[in-house]
């Protein structure tokens, strides 16, 4: 059994577990239930396929998935987009090669001229992995100061300061082992992400707990709130910028709503510090 076609059975096995027969719109079958959600049985009835083979697909011993097949499931388990594209993912062909990265990702020029502009709002970019490209100066002083191609999940889970800075750190956090798993279904021959998620999933009880939910979804824009020692409680909308050469990469920028609080405190935390408006990690 293949990695990939295990990490299929576990991620249909989540998914059946989180729905019900009658959120699913069917009658659930007779008999004692032994499990929260689905059985196989019934999730083979709602896809259209023979419980046999529904059940080789969860145990990883069916190598070639049809399309059809994996449309179906996706319909009968009611996933989301990011959950659909996960699941298509995983059933690629086992042996598919990976891509080759480059040795060391550098931040694209076009996302550094855009952060450069907006010295005004704490910003970076961040590469495959979560791995830190680049910080503006605010960042640094809004957030923390990090490493030369530091990693933003080690950040997230292994320095104390995040919880300590990072208000809705749980929200921000579970969301952000969402968004590996995503993108390790991408790209399951990448050992350095392979290893972050081990290393992340040992030492913290959150990440494992996280990462064994199978939830997945895209990085997205959401919302974080900061308890800085000088300026006390700052509220940021965080927009992401995608180039569209090298979706790998995101500048994120943490947005204020204008005439809140935190825009009228932002002035004062750029003032504090006089370092050079962008960092770029080179």
């Amino acid at each position: 059994m293949t990695a990939d076609r295990s990490q299929l059975g576990a991620f249909l096995r989540s998914r059946r577990d989180q729905l019900t027969p009658g959120q699913a719109g069917m009658q659930a079958f007779p008999g004692p239930r032994r499990v929260p959600g689905l059985r196989k049985e019934e999730l083979a009835v709602l896809a259209g396929v023979s419980p046999d083979y529904y059940g080789r697909l969860e145990q990883g011993r069916q190598a070639n998935i049809s399309r059809s097949v994996l449309e179906a499931l996706a319909r009968a388990l009611r996933l989301t987009d990011t959950e659909r594209d996960h699941l298509f993912d995983l059933a690629g062909p086992p042996d598919r090669p990976g891509r080759s990265p480059a040795s060391v990702q550098q931040a694209d020029p076009g996302l550094l001229r855009l952060m450069g502009s907006l010295d005004h709002l704490p910003a970076l970019i961040l590469g495959q992995r979560s791995d830190v490209l680049a910080t503006n100066r605010l960042f640094t002083i809004v957030v923390r100061d990090l490493e030369p191609f530091s990693s933003f999940g080690r950040f997230l889970f292994l320095d104390p300061l995040a919880r300590q800075r990072i208000i809705n750190w749980e929200h921000f956090a579970a969301a952000s082992i969402a968004a590996l798993r995503r993108e390790s279904g991408r790209r399951p021959h990448d050992t350095r992400l392979k290893a972050l998620i081990d290393e992340l999933r040992s030492k913290d009880e959150d990440a494992a707990r996280w990462w064994d939910d199978h939830t997945v979804q895209d990085y997205a824009s959401v919302a974080k709130q900061i308890r800085h020692p000088l300026a006390g409680e700052l509220s940021f909308d965080l927009e992401m910028v995608t180039p569209p050469l090298d979706p790998d990469q995101r500048l994120i920028v943490y947005t204020v709503q204008p005439g809140s609080e935190t825009a009228q405190k932002i002035p004062f935390l750029a003032s504090w510090n006089a370092q050079d408006t962008v960092k770029p990690l080179t």
